[in-house]
């Protein structure tokens, strides 16, 4: 039963290990449990994370039969890996063109360890994409040295572009551009080359804007002050 359960949430959502440690369950599966309405609900993520990482450990199988097709992905993010697992499914050749050292895109530069662990993003690469004979190159940005043409020209048939969520919202508001002054992507990719001081205050109340509130007070003795807005429409 674990094994037949395990094998249909990978078939349905390949990363349903890293859905099981970052969606807003709150808002979804767990929210929506009628139990919720007089008591507990039931603890999906939970269910979910021990069905996915259980049958993760056993999944050892080589790639599909190649149907002589090559597909390209660009940029290793959620999208990015879930395209190139399904493709590897069906035969085709794909390689993966990631900007950074490592898979995961938001997932691992955007996310910080304590609400989803490298290792997760780590045994993905090797489960999904190095067993099943995904390509990957790291450090490739797509439109500098190489380009899409040039991908065309080197026989791939298809393309699939997820570049992901790296260009921050801007207010455009009076001080947005003095030093002190930090976009929270930005902060999330690297953390550790920023000096925030003592006091911090986080416009947002959002997954990120907690994550950066989060991440600051691990990382310094700051006091951080949420500032929570929103856009009522």
């Amino acid at each position: 039963m674990l094994t037949e359960a395990g094998k249909k949430l990978f078939e349905n959502n390949p990363l349903t290990t890293v859905c099981s440690l970052v969606c807003d369950h709150e808002k979804q599966c767990e929210g929506h449990c009628v139990l919720g309405k007089k008591g507990a609900p039931v603890h999906f993520s939970t269910v979910e994370n021990y069905i996915s990482t259980t049958y993760a450990n056993k999944m050892t199988k080589g790639p599909h039969p190649s149907n002589g097709i090559k597909a390209a992905i660009i940029g290793s993010g959620p999208a990015g890996i879930t395209i190139a697992i399904i493709l590897a499914r069906y035969g085709y050749d794909v390689t993966i063109f990631e900007g950074k050292d490592k898979i995961g895109g938001v997932l691992r530069y955007g996310i910080p360890e304590f609400r989803l662990p490298k290792s997760v993003l780590d045994d993905i690469k090797y489960r999904h994409l190095d067993l099943k004979g995904i390509k990957f190159r790291p450090n490739t940005h797509i439109g500098g040295a190489i380009g899409i043409d040039d991908l065309f020209r080197d026989g791939y048939k298809a393309i699939f572009v997820g570049t992901g969520v790296w260009k921050p919202n801007a207010l455009h508001i009076k001080g947005e551009t003095l030093g002190h002054v930090h976009f929270g992507i930005n902060y999330l990719n690297n953390p550790d080359s920023y000096q925030l001081g003592d006091r911090v205050i986080v416009i947002g109340a959002g997954n990120a804007a907690m994550d950066v509130a989060r991440t600051a007070i691990r990382k310094c003795s700051c006091t951080v002050k949420k500032q929570a807005t929103e856009n009522k429409r």
